[in-house]
């Protein structure tokens, strides 16, 4: 986002007057959304006087703050069954990384961390989270090309519980939220996790690619929709200059940012946490 802002002020201060049209483009094309867009331009008009780069920085953050939820508790399992997490979302947005990195971030906690393969029909999607659970030393249970997701997670959960391990983070297949018999499948999965544990799953997380703007709204809207989201893993926010849809995904569906990926390593993701940034806006 501070590439964004910075070139806002750049754009718009110093001038006579400020064309609220384009401004409100600017706005949008920063992902912000619309709605917001609207409150801030609507702010920063009743000043009634000349904008200047301050105004916007500081209109800007307090609405953002007013959006965005305190930082959410970390994930802790129960004592006596595992605390289970589905990863969703559309090809290419980094689930599987995204899979691997968080199994590193809660093993760094102390517990142990098994992860299923459910992304079947991908050979290589398996063979990427095999080579991250060789590497990060974690254990994977996979199912035979092709076997229906949901038996690959039911199977997973009794080897967690089994190892008495603290987590089981589930890999889905990527699905365009259009597809409605994918859709459907994940909504198998969801209900056979139910029946091992009728908490269960206890977070269920989309993954969405930062640099996407627009579509990761509406990625967000079909897929809570189907499965109720409990958070995000938003990706690429290295260096892109992006982030707005997170405040976006935020105000229209109340679902929070839970983790962000900021590099390519395993250790490069951590826990989204919202008052650095809106510090980190400029």
């Amino acid at each position: 986002m501070a590439g964004f802002f910075k070139s806002l002020i750049s754009k718009f201060s110093g001038k006579p007057d400020i064309d609220w049209d384009e401004f409100e483009a600017a706005l949008i094309a920063g992902d912000l959304g619309p709605r917001l867009a609207m409150q801030i331009m609507d702010d920063l008009k009743a000043q009634g006087r000349k904008i200047a780069g301050d105004d916007i920085v500081a209109v800007a953050r307090e609405h953002i703050r007013k959006i965005l939820p305190p930082p959410q508790p970390p994930i802790m399992p129960p004592a006596d069954r595992p605390f289970v997490i589905l990863v969703v979302g559309v090809n290419g947005t980094g689930k599987t990384t995204s899979t691997a990195k968080l199994a590193r971030h809660l093993q760094k906690k102390g517990r142990s961390v098994v992860v299923a393969a459910a992304d079947t029909f991908r050979a290589a999607a398996v063979e990427q989270l095999a080579v991250w659970s060789e590497r990060l030393g974690i254990t994977m249970v996979k199912g035979a090309p092709n076997c229906d997701p949901a038996s690959v997670c039911f199977d997973a959960y009794d080897r967690a519980e089994r190892d008495k391990a603290g987590y089981l983070i589930c890999d889905t297949a990527g699905r365009l939220h259009t597809k409605h018999n994918l859709m459907e499948e994940l909504k198998k999965v969801h209900r056979t996790l139910g029946r091992r544990d009728s908490t269960s799953p206890h977070e269920v997380l989309l993954v969405v690619d930062a640099t996407t703007g627009a579509n990761a709204l509406q990625q967000a809207r079909e897929f809570h929709k189907i499965i109720p989201l409990t958070g995000l893993v938003v990706t690429k926010l290295d260096g892109s200059g992006k982030g707005g849809i997170i405040v976006a995904i935020q105000q229209e569906l109340g679902v929070p940012a839970r983790y962000v990926g900021l590099g390519e390593g395993a250790e490069d993701f951590a826990a989204f946490d919202p008052k650095q940034f809106v510090e980190e806006l400029l």
